[in-house]
């Protein structure tokens, strides 16, 4: 007999006992084998510089490293004013002021205090200069150049606050800006970049060796010997692992050797998180790579032979931990199964969610007013609505927001024609990207940083929450309605003196959260402050003209309590009123007020002097019907937990009951 010859019979007698399918199972069986036998938590973290981050996946909550706005700006050209001034102003009667002699372009620090009667020309993106609390915009007005130096005729009246974006009205500095399981976009990066963050901490990315098996396989373009064919899953499969977050190792194709498939399957696994391989799991006498599994160590082959067309040969396997799959080698069958049971599992390590649709019917939950005239893109965040289906809320952060659009799910438009659309309307929302399902928890009201560790907490369970800072008369509305999960507030009866109990309504239920101190913040340097008890330095200053507040939005808990201790008084700067902690910090530490009530975590983190006021109570409403939601029992819990209290605890929090 021939050397040939023997070859030849030892092929047939290989085929002739070659093994079965092990056990054809249904598609479920074989997903939960597999899963079962695998770790599918993400891989562990790296930290990226921002440029590099696009489309990785956050694996820890980032702060802003600073305000974005950083300073208190103009949104419009025109000239910056004190409010209070303008209040007779009309067409019929202009209000005359005397211009400052400067004039605010970008990145040009004010030197000139707006004075009452005076006005400063600022464009727009201009820092607001110290005493101004307003802007008029310049169609609102005309220049008259007198005798007496050139002045300003205003012809309507301007409200305290119109045309200013404050300081941390978009990013505040210490704010979680990402959370784990974010992937990062181009607006993400532009957000980002807004809040001073230069280094991201991301998945590392699932390397996912791909093996080619076959004599028949020729690399794509190289000539076809006869019974050749490219191998074209190598190419299909390295670029679907690209897609999926997953950075593919090809590893070239393999000659049915044994021997030569052995040893390069274990260096995949040394050097891998996951092998695929395709070909080699049908019963055709060239196939050798079912005897190579059964060495390569425990589990094992875990399922061959699944119930779908195309798509049975599949074998799922795991060594140790690691995953190993090997696709049925025609094409169509490699890639249907790729994407049914390989795909998964890299999305998981690499912490993606899974896709969405692309267009989904909502309920608007508020009325959204429009500019007739303009077709109007309105960006929307969605939750679960009380009565079933999803609510829209719009998101009115305005055109200069960075985060608007990265905390947005989609949009939907108002037609030119419309004056808006209005709340109960039904609306189509086009989803931004690969938008992810809608959030397991919606908390609206007041914001605290110690709201972040609860939501950390939930965010590493793999729960997603929505949260819109409104204030706390505001969340306590929307609990009312029915809108939301959670609406936490710190809402002060002035009558009683308690927090937030005495505002309690029937069909809402009061949990308890966290003591934070509210106090007096100022430059460390000032003398009018120093030494003195915060109730005692609000009386003396609230009558210094020349000693500017900053005030907090109405419907704030930070507002009633200032306004209770001023007992009607309007100190110099009242109507200067942004919406966080944070823009009361930054006005004061810029030197653009003097002083002004936040908590205590803000002022270290501002460098400020602090003189405590109230030890107040930030607590969450809770709607009844709403208390079984799995996202409600999940937060609650994680409040109670120990671990969340130690790191309260650590940020200046105490316990409220």
């Amino acid at each position: 007999m021939t050397d040939a010859s023997a070859d030849l019979l030892d092929r047939v007698r290989r085929a002739a006992r070659q093994e079965q399918f092990l056990e054809v199972v249904s598609a479920e069986e074989a997903t939960r084998r597999f899963r079962a036998a695998l770790d599918l938590r993400p891989l562990p973290a790296e930290r990226v510089m921002l440029a590099a981050s696009l489309g990785r996946v956050v694996a820890e909550t980032v702060a802003a490293v600073s305000d974005a706005p950083p300073f208190d700006r103009s949104s419009v050209d025109g000239f910056a004013l004190r409010a209070a001034d303008t209040a007779a102003a009309s067409e019929a009667a202009p209000l005359r002021l005397r211009l400052n002699a400067e004039v605010l372009a970008c990145g040009m620090a004010p030197r000139i205090e707006v004075a009452p009667g005076t006005a400063t020309a600022i464009a727009t993106g201009g820092m607001i200069p110290r005493g101004a609390d307003a802007v008029a915009m310049i169609e609102w007005t005309e220049l008259d150049d007198a005798p007496g130096g050139p002045a300003l005729l205003l012809t309507r009246a301007v409200a305290p606050g119109q045309f200013i974006g404050f300081a941390g009205s978009d990013i505040a500095r210490g704010e979680a800006v990402l959370r784990a399981g974010t992937v990062v976009t181009s607006r993400e990066i532009g957000m980002l970049a807004a809040a001073g963050v230069a280094e991201v901490p991301v998945v590392r990315r699932p390397r996912v060796a791909v093996i080619s098996t076959g004599d028949e396989l020729v690399p794509p373009g190289a000539p076809l010997p006869p019974g050749g064919i490219p191998d074209s899953n190598a190419a299909i499969l390295a670029a679907a692992i690209v897609e999926n977050g997953g950075e593919p190792v090809p590893l070239g194709i393999l000659r049915d050797d044994e021997a030569a498939l052995e040893a390069t399957v274990r260096d995949a696994l040394a050097q891998a998180d996951m092998v695929v391989m395709s070909g080699g799991t049908s019963k055709g006498a060239g196939d050798v790579s079912h005897r190579i599994l059964s060495r390569l160590g425990a589990p094992g082959v875990l399922v061959h032979g699944v119930a779908l067309k195309p798509g049975k040969p599949l074998c799922l396997c795991a060594v140790g931990r690691t995953p190993l799959v090997v696709l049925p080698g025609f094409p169509t069958s490699a890639v249907f199964t790729f994407h049914e049971f390989v795909v998964p599992v890299i999305r998981a390590l690499a912490g993606l969610p899974p896709r969405e649709e692309t267009q989904v019917a909502a309920t608007l939950a508020v009325r959204t007013p429009s500019e007739l005239g303009r077709t109007e893109y309105v960006m929307v965040s969605l939750a679960q609505a009380p009565e079933g289906g999803l609510a829209a809320f719009p998101l009115g952060k305005g055109s200069g927001s960075v985060t608007a659009f990265s905390q947005a799910d989609g949009f939907f438009a108002i037609p030119a024609l419309e004056a808006g659309a209005e709340a109960g309307a039904k609306v189509a929302v086009r989803l931004i990207g690969s938008a992810a399902r809608p959030p397991d928890l919606v908390i609206i009201g007041s914001h605290c940083i110690g709201l972040d560790v609860v939501l950390d907490a939930l965010a590493a369970q793999g729960l997603r929450a929505r949260t819109l800072a409104v204030g706390s008369l505001g969340g306590l509305a929307a609990a009312k309605r029915g809108d939301c999960d959670l609406a936490p507030a710190h809402l002060l009866d002035a009558a009683t003196g308690r927090y937030n109990t005495p505002f309690l309504a029937p069909g809402l239920r009061l949990v308890p959260g966290w003591r934070r101190l509210q106090g007096v913040v100022f430059r460390p340097s000032d003398a009018r402050f120093e030494g003195l008890d915060g109730r005692e330095a609000i009386r003396r200053v609230a009558a210094d003209a020349g000693c500017l507040l900053v005030n907090r939005n109405a419907g704030s808990g930070t507002r009633m309590l200032l306004d209770g201790l001023l007992g009607g008084a309007r100190p110099a700067g009242y109507a200067n009123q942004p919406r966080s902690h944070n823009a009361v910090a930054a006005a004061v530490a810029q030197g653009r007020a003097d002083w002004g009530v936040a908590i205590a975590s803000v002022a270290r983190a501002y460098g400020l002097g602090f003189l405590p006021l109230a030890d107040e109570v930030y607590d969450f409403f809770l709607p009844e019907t709403r208390a079984q939601r799995p996202g409600v029992v999940a937060f609650l819990e994680a409040l109670r937990a120990q671990a969340v209290r130690q790191r309260l605890e650590a940020l200046g929090f105490g316990p409220a009951e």
